[in-house]
């Protein structure tokens, strides 16, 4: 196992800075996701921890030692990509040894590593197949069997089930949660799902611009978002923001923390509105509620309306966030808190 520093690193490409000054530290033996959308220095990162893509400035450290100087194989981590690579013409059994070969392990101590690895992984029945013979779930196996048997001290995982369909992308992510638990060794995925991040991570580091917007457990980053940016990613629909009218300042609330109905609410924010879109999707329904300029979604477990039905929305209180001009998350206990509850009392109608 392995902790991992980034120590004020920058990354730049032909003088394109992707990220800079950048401080961050990954816990030893967490599950740790890096997520944020295309472009965002997530993969950039993994890259820089694997030596793939050494930094410009700066250094990283995996155990407290600084390995800018040390080539990607002798860093102690494996990693798996997107695409799997793996090699078409060898065998299963051939793929997951390849690296131990190249090591000069010996043959029996390369078979028992072999079988004791596809044993974990559920490959046993296939170690004689060709890549070309196994499902996609399969392939992801044999490429991380192949990780596995060189016992790493960081698994670096770079958006590793994008190829597969959405049954068998909920069923890889169990067995990768459970494989976690079960070698409890240091991982750092990335993905720009943000439903991966959230079933899958100990911890989320939640980028933007090659910058670290909020760096929390998924619970943390879903109930207290840092900033506007952290409360619109995270979270399906995302969080409903609308402008409160003063100061520049917004406020939110998620689409399930919202009531429906067709008689007028005791809510703190009410608003009157039509129902523009109806997404029934068998335990819940998704309403897109339009209230003049604004519109929001509604999670609902109940399927009671229909579109172009007038209804009534109301949050409570206790379910508002505010946002300053700077799109920071404010805090109730700061003083603007309290002045932009009672505005947006004021703007209640309906």
């Amino acid at each position: 196992m392995a902790s991992i520093e980034f120590a004020q690193v920058t990354q730049s490409f032909n003088k394109n800075v992707i990220i800079k000054d950048l401080n961050l530290k990954i816990e030893d033996g967490k599950f740790t996701v890096l997520v944020g959308p295309s472009g965002c220095g997530k993969t950039t990162l993994l890259r820089m921890i694997a030596g793939l893509d050494p930094q410009t400035s700066g250094s990283v450290l995996i155990n407290g030692k600084d390995v800018t100087r040390i080539a990607p194989g002798q860093r102690g981590v494996a990693m798996v990509f997107q695409n799997y690579a793996i090699y078409p013409t060898m065998s299963v059994r051939e793929n997951i040894e390849f690296g131990l070969k190249n090591n000069k392990v010996g043959k029996e101590e390369r078979n028992r590593l072999v079988e004791s690895i596809c044993e974990t992984v559920g490959l046993k029945p296939y170690l004689d197949r060709k890549p070309s013979t196994l499902s996609g779930g399969q392939r992801q196996r044999v490429a991380l069997a192949r990780a596995m048997v060189k016992k790493p001290s960081v698994f670096l995982m770079d958006e590793p089930l994008s190829n597969l369909d959405a049954k068998l992308r909920v069923q890889m992510r169990i067995e990768l949660i459970e494989m976690h638990k079960k070698l409890g060794t240091t991982f750092v995925y990335v993905t720009h799902d943000q439903v991966e991040a959230m079933s899958m991570a100990d911890t989320i580091v939640l980028m933007n611009h090659g910058q670290i917007q909020q760096m929390a457990a998924p619970e943390v980053i879903y109930r207290q978002p840092s900033n506007l940016f952290a409360a619109q990613f995270i979270g399906v629909p995302p969080m409903n923001i609308g402008d409160l009218g003063v100061d520049g300042a917004k406020f939110g609330f998620r689409p399930e923390s919202a009531v429906l109905s067709v008689e007028p609410l005791d809510a703190h924010y009410t608003v009157r509105g039509i129902v523009a879109t109806r997404e029934m999707l068998g335990s819940e329904t998704i309403y897109q509620v339009k209230a003049g300029q604004e519109a929001f979604m509604i999670k609902c477990t109940e399927d009671r309306f229909s579109v172009d039905q007038e209804v009534y929305l109301g949050v409570d209180a206790t379910k508002l966030f505010f946002f300053g001009a700077d799109e920071n998350r404010i805090d109730p206990a700061d003083a603007r808190y309290g002045e932009y509850m009672r505005a947006l009392k004021g703007q209640r109608h309906g």
